[in-house]
């Protein structure tokens, strides 16, 4: 008897770890953590994709696992300049744009642009115009460029070249369309908005916003959920996808959100530090002198010449060999371009990224400052944040511009730029009461944060210390254009006349990389130089990168180290 119960207590005992070991080891796909009840079960409650693998790449990007990595000059400083000094950073994964921005991809957002706000209406105007390349970037004063003056930006010739001529507020405007144009798609191929809307239904006041419709998707499309078929037909912009699974429709609207996680992040500038990580391919090499900063090119190698047996002696990418010399003797020896080079034209780097040295330097996000304060932040280092909210009505809803709500922004050049387009949701600088005991940001504008100079300003004043314009931190020029206008409306053109100690200011920002027109010093990925954000040239275009969400490397890599 002594013995069945023994056997019993130690059956039990069995018995129960292993249901506690099964318990541990239980897969909570369907059933949550916190509470135990069903996820996504068909009685209601609480809905989450619990089958979401990993972000995948958007259109255009590759991707690029981060690391830590050398940032600055590491070798062959030859001008002992102290802007590029070498620090250690860590970036974070991320996808860029195997290419350089093309004149053809540029060309489309034209061609929506004018078809979605006509410049023919004097209210859109300045929208299209405000987003037209410069193309008399290409004149000199000594030399005959009218081809490219007339042709360079649309002729098909030219199509799967560089986009120059645009200055980096430009393109920050063509991220923020591309990353709407490319959720608005995936909506659409997910069945939840409707078929070919974003062709035929799009007008200057039904325009796709991804944070209007992340935030208050009734307002997507300018709140306009129904469009006329013709007759007594009529069909909904934004479809119902409320069904059962068999189909039948449940009533009620069924949005998409972040936590389904079917819309890209956006589409952006890569900070300095990421385009630098990118264009240093380290992940190709095992080498610890590598490793530690001493590679000189996006490729392997001291040299700007293929050392390959098949290729031995081509030029390895589009840059200025020397003096009048800017595509070498017709024939072998002749590295394909004089100007810019259509894009895939040298082979790319490790990540799988044409051109990042030569062809055309490019703009990132970062405004520009001499040093790289790595004593205060060595992950993910960017300078240049301005951090904004969500404009919000009396009713509590957030605010959606209007068609007659469009504001300009007036460049130090004159020219007129959309700060927001109809559907976007209205920003405002975040306050005092936002920021209230907060230790990791006080104000709205960080872009001067710790960056004393003090060799840059007689006074060493902030900007809101500064008794007059002469006393700011960086005391570079300013112009009068900027919200002066005249009696009729025109902006008033002025230079600046004052003595100025630097050309530095919130407005310049950094462009990396090597062009058509540069030596090969520069095509040294940790050469740094600066421009102004609303100015344009022929050497500059820029490329795309993309947040990536999630785990530091993509499945296929992950189950390598495994």
């Amino acid at each position: 008897m002594r013995i069945n119960i023994a056997f019993r207590a130690f059956l039990t005992l069995v018995l129960s770890v292993g249901l506690l070991s099964c318990n541990n080891s239980r897969d909570y796909d369907d059933r949550s953590r916190a509470t135990g009840w069903d996820i996504n079960s068909d009685e209601g409650g609480f809905q989450y994709n619990t089958d979401y693998k990993e972000q995948e790449a958007g259109p255009g990007l590759v991707f690029v696992e981060g690391g830590t990595f050398t940032m600055g000059q590491v070798q062959d400083d030859v001008m002992h300049d102290w802007n590029n000094t070498p620090t250690q950073q860590h970036v974070q994964s991320f996808y860029m744009d195997e290419t350089e921005v093309t004149n053809m991809m540029y060309m489309e957002y034209l061609d929506w642009l004018k078809k979605v706000f006509p410049p023919t209406q004097e209210n859109f105007r300045n929208i299209y115009n405000g987003a037209v390349p410069d193309t008399l970037v290409w004149r000199n004063r000594l030399g005959y460029n009218e081809t490219m003056v007339n042709n360079y930006l649309r002729h098909p010739a030219y199509g799967n070249y560089p986009v120059v001529g645009v200055s980096w507020i430009q393109a920050v405007e063509f991220s923020k369309w591309r990353t709407d144009r490319v959720n608005e798609l995936l909506l659409e191929e997910g069945g939840y908005t409707k078929e070919g809307a974003r062709l035929t239904d799009v007008q200057a006041g039904t325009t796709f916003n991804t944070e209007t419709y992340l935030n208050a998707p009734s307002k997507a499309y300018g709140g306009n959920t129904e469009i006329s078929q013709g007759g007594d037909e009529s069909q909904d912009l934004i479809d119902n996808q409320n069904t059962d699974a068999d189909g039948n429709a449940l009533g009620g609207q069924t949005y998409v959100q972040r936590k389904d996680g079917i819309l890209l992040p956006e589409y952006r500038l890569p900070t300095e530090a990421e385009w630098e990580y990118a264009a240093s391919s380290l992940v190709g090499i095992r080498d610890y002198n590598v490793y530690r900063g001493r590679k000189k090119y996006p490729w392997d190698g001291q040299y700007t010449r293929s050392g390959d047996v098949k290729k031995q002696g081509d030029q390895l990418a589009n840059f200025k060999q020397s003096n009048g010399d800017y595509g070498g003797i017709a024939g072998w020896s002749d590295d394909g371009a004089d100007i810019t080079a259509e894009v895939k034209s040298y082979e790319p780097n490790d990540f799988g990224l044409y051109d990042m040295a030569g062809n055309v330097a490019e703009w990132v996000a970062d405004v520009y400052r001499p040093i790289v304060d790595d004593e205060f932040n060595d992950f993910n280092y960017y300078r240049g944040n301005v951090y904004t909210k969500n404009a919000i009505n009396e009713d509590g809803s957030v605010k959606v511009v209007g068609v007659d709500e469009i504001e300009f922004d007036t460049l130090a050049t004159g020219r007129l730029v959309a700060r927001s387009y109809p559907g976007d949701i209205a920003q405002v600088p975040v306050t005092e009461e936002d920021t209230y005991m907060r230790t990791n940001y006080t104000d709205s504008d960080q872009r001067n944060f710790r960056d004393g100079d003090k060799s840059s300003s007689r006074y060493y004043r902030s900007y809101q210390e500064a008794e007059d314009d002469s006393q700011r931190m960086y005391n570079s020029p300013t112009y009068n254009v900027a919200g002066a206008k005249d009696s009729t409306g025109v902006a008033k053109r002025g230079y600046d006349t004052a003595d100025r100690t630097t050309l530095i200011s919130d407005e310049v920002r950094v462009y990396k990389g090597g062009s058509w027109r540069d030596r090969a010093y520069w095509l040294d990925p940790a050469q740094r130089r600066y421009f102004p954000q609303d100015m344009a040239t022929d050497y500059i275009g820029f490329r795309n990168a993309m947040s990536r969400v999630g785990s530091k490397s993509l499945d296929d890599n992950k189950k390598a180290r495994n």
